[in-house]
């Protein structure tokens, strides 16, 4: 297996696609089972979105009742806990601003998903983020979430995110690719198993295909 690979995580906590695949990471890591270096990047997942001109999928009832049927799956056949709070979705730019006030170690990663998807609490409110930062060593929350460093870092970690192509969370970027969505995980394990064979996909012809939107429909340009 490769040791000498890193990653970065690109979530926002508002995903139960990122709680999922940063449990499965951690736990596959505690096991040594994956022996990359896991760098967790926060970023604002709507700031994306309007970037590239994607509508969330809780934003189309009937993509909203097939994601949180597919989430609820996937944490079953895992073996992960999973509990979506009400409400959902819910403002996490300040559960965002929180893990980067931590510096986004993976403990604050922790226990933000966790108070998120295990235990359900909407930290879209202030008591529950005032209590959750006490736990985390920090007593004057408000000033931690309000700090220009703080939401400048978050900013930075979106750009770089859109820089590197980053349309949605989770996303891994991991060794020169990136792999989107916990459905990605089985790609994750063979690469880090053996990189060349990407290179050997039928589907790697068509990064460079440009296409068009003309009428409607989709067109492939040269």
């Amino acid at each position: 297996m490769t040791n000498d690979l890193t990653a970065d995580f690109y979530f926002d906590p508002i995903s139960p696609y990122a709680y999922l695949m940063w449990t499965r990471l951690r736990r596959d890591q505690a096991r040594g089972e994956i022996q990359f270096a896991l760098t967790p990047v926060p970023v604002v997942v709507s700031a994306i979105f309007a970037h590239w001109g994607i509508i969330g999928p809780a934003d189309i009832p009937p993509k909203r009742r097939h994601f949180y049927r597919m989430c609820h799956w996937i944490a079953d056949q895992h073996r992960i806990d999973l509990r979506i709070p009400d409400p959902h979705p819910f403002r996490s730019i300040e559960a965002s601003r929180l893990i980067v006030a931590l510096a986004a170690r993976d403990t604050a990663v922790d226990a933000v998903f966790d108070a998120i998807f295990v235990e359900g609490r909407d930290l879209s409110q202030l008591s529950e983020i005032k209590a959750l930062g006490r736990s985390l060593g920090i007593e004057n929350i408000s000033s931690a979430l309000a700090a220009n460093d703080v939401k400048e870092r978050l900013r930075r970690n979106t750009e770089s995110a859109i820089s590197r192509g980053v349309f949605g969370v989770p996303t891994l970027s991991l060794g020169g690719e990136s792999f989107w969505g916990f459905e990605s995980y089985q790609m994750i394990q063979v690469f880090t198993q053996n990189p060349n064979k990407f290179g050997a996909f039928a589907t790697r012809r068509l990064q460079d295909v440009d296409h068009v939107k003309t009428a409607g429909r989709w067109t492939v340009g040269s």
